[in-house]
């Protein structure tokens, strides 16, 4: 049982499969969840009614979808008219990486955790499987932390900000076997960057293709209903 003494965190909710199990992972710790999700305009606009159920499940206290149109900048698939690609993951940093995002999304959850009173900030971000994200890798999450330290009322006056990143050293596999640990209902997010017609997943772009393998790599069936089934 949840009590008014735990302590709050403020939880970023895509709506996405890392994002739910990092959230779940607040829960487990013993926090009461603040989730906030952002309305970037993105391509995928689905993953926001998942982020809707997501936060309802887990007993969130309050969800923030917090409109901020980022297609006004453009410079990725998922906010431009830029084609998702659908050839298989490459190496580097891909079209489908919008700029700045964590760095964004982060502000946004430390000023809210700043005015809630919270100390600890939880984002699903994973370096291992998708290393192409600058703004996934351990080096950004500590830089963040540090930068939290020195641009708030409540960091300079010694009461630092944790970012927390469950995740950050997971395998897709380890990343839905702890889905699964935590009893969390995974078929409740969505991942793809490309939505299919009839509310499926697309199965070839990169974040289906990463799904579909952790599922498999996990020994766990996958909930989800691909268009197309994924391969490698």
């Amino acid at each position: 049982m949840m009590t008014s003494s735990a302590p709050l965190a403020v939880v970023l909710v895509s709506g996405g499969l890392d994002s739910m199990i990092s959230a779940a992972s607040a829960k487990a710790q013993g926090y009461r969840v603040l989730a906030l999700s952002v309305d970037y305009n993105q391509r995928h606009q689905v993953e926001l009614a998942a982020a809707r159920r997501i936060a309802a499940a887990l007993g969130a206290e309050r969800h923030i979808v917090l409109p901020l149109d980022l297609s006004a900048f453009g410079g990725s698939a998922l906010t431009a008219d830029i084609d998702v690609p659908k050839d298989g993951v490459q190496p580097g940093i891909p079209v489908t990486y919008v700029p700045a995002r964590n760095t964004i999304f982060l502000s946004l959850a430390l000023g809210w955790a700043e005015a809630a009173g919270a100390r600890d900030l939880f984002i699903g971000v994973n370096a291992l499987d998708y290393s192409g994200y600058p703004d996934c890798r351990p080096e950004f999450i500590a830089g963040f932390e540090g930068l939290a330290e020195i641009a708030t009322k409540a960091g300079v006056e010694g009461q630092p900000f944790k970012i927390h990143a469950p995740l950050q050293h997971m395998t897709k596999a380890h990343i839905v076997r702890e889905g699964a640990r935590l009893g969390v209902d995974m078929g409740m997010s969505w991942s793809c960057y490309d939505p299919a017609p009839g509310g499926l997943h697309c199965g070839r772009c990169d974040s289906c293709r990463l799904r579909s393998k952790g599922f498999a790599e996990a020994g766990i069936p996958d909930p989800t209903a691909y268009a197309v089934e994924p391969q490698g």
